[in-house]
């Protein structure tokens, strides 16, 4: 066994591609996009290098790469939450209890030497970001920005002492015709609620930039509650926006406003994943062809985020959101089939009323682990 940390743009790629080989007869895995991978992962374009540190590792097994993992530390979670939490991410292995141990082994002496009490993961690099472990079922796969691993990563991590502090749901839902309940009180709710919503203004570059702002503020005061929630820096939002912004649909984006303010927001994205798994990693040659040919035959819409703001969660705003995304859904020219909320803490007692509320039922479950650093 050799445990190599990250140095060069050669190990890099390495890092990178190793996921290619692993997942290669996965018929349920999305492969990223290469050119996303490289730039999330460069210091110089990922602004969540300017106040936390990180550090990849490659595995090494009988000389052949069996494995990988990042280590990072988080100042903005440990100074929003007052602890001594570092993380782990884009774990990845062959099915092989010596190559997970000695990997999260590494992470652990780097994040210790780094004044971490506490390793927690899986999170790529964030809770705002990709995170969380697939736990159950294996058997479709991801939708847009949604993690999936093969079924034998739960039992390699909890081998190594790492043990369950969040599970967080995803709830499935098929795209039909609102359900007139949902219709009445939306209608009703609209006439009493003094608030508007409206969608998203893409055509006005300086509206559309007034809208984005708009949400971040609403993000950062509705979500600052939530379990793990870590702020986001500004550079952070707009890496966040340019990279979903080719994929968003303004239709599927709502803002509500009242007494003269946004106060709240919500984001639906067709699931790309659907063309992803097509284009497998590379735009060029082909993949922007088959983006062109494909991006009006997506099957999935994925409710990724949803925030109001404290003062007005009281007015049945997310019940509108819920029946306006529901609406455009089903009258929408795109074949949509199939909706996902996603994630839901498992602790969010409003949340997973409402999704099963709406006959929403979870169909996935994901975990995020814990365990503390001696």
């Amino acid at each position: 066994m050799e445990i190599v940390p990250v140095k060069t743009g050669r190990d890099l790629i390495k890092f990178i591609k190793f996921p290619f080989k692993l997942y290669k007869n996965d018929p349920y895995w999305v492969a990223p996009l290469l050119i996303e991978q490289k730039k999330f992962l460069n210091p110089q374009k990922n602004p969540y290098f300017e106040h936390s540190e990180v550090q990849l590792f490659l595995a090494y097994k009988d000389n052949k790469l069996a494995g990988r993992i990042s280590a990072q530390t988080n100042v903005q979670h440990n100074e929003t939450h007052n602890d001594k939490v570092g993380f782990f991410g884009f774990f990845e292995s062959i099915n092989d209890q010596e190559v997970t141990d000695h990997l999260i082994d590494t992470a652990v002496k780097w994040l210790k030497a780094k004044g971490c009490d506490t390793i927690r993961g899986p999170m790529s690099f964030s809770v705002n970001d990709e995170c969380a472990l697939l736990i159950d079922p294996f058997d479709s796969s991801p939708m847009v920005m949604m993690p999936y691993n093969p079924h034998y990563y739960k039992t390699l991590l909890e081998k190594t002492g790492l043990k369950k502090i969040m599970d967080i749901y995803a709830y499935y839902i098929p795209v039909k015709k609102p359900p007139e309940r949902l219709v009445k009180l939306a209608e009703k709710i609209e006439k009493r609620g003094k608030f508007t919503v409206r969608s998203l203004k893409t055509k006005n570059k300086k509206k559309l930039k007034k809208d984005i702002a708009m949400i971040f503020n609403i993000y950062e005061k509705a979500w600052k509650n939530n379990w793990g929630y870590v702020p986001m820096s500004a550079k952070e939002f707009d890496l966040l926006v340019d990279s979903i912004m080719p994929i968003i649909r303004p239709e599927f984006v709502f803002i509500a406003e009242a007494d003269g303010k946004a106060v709240g927001f919500s984001v639906t994205l067709p699931d790309y994943n659907y063309i992803l798994k097509k284009i497998k990693g590379r735009l060029f040659p082909s993949g922007w062809l088959k983006y062109i040919i494909y991006k009006n035959k997506i099957p999935g819409l994925r409710v990724p985020i949803m925030g109001v703001l404290e003062k007005y969660k009281n007015r049945g705003i997310d019940v509108v959101f819920y029946y306006r995304s529901f609406k455009t859904a089903f009258e929408h020219k795109n074949p949509y089939r199939d909706a996902e909320f996603s994630w839901v803490l498992e602790t969010n007692k409003i949340m997973n009323r409402i999704s099963k509320s709406l006959t929403a039922k979870i169909y996935k479950t994901y975990r995020i682990f814990n365990k503390k650093i001696i």
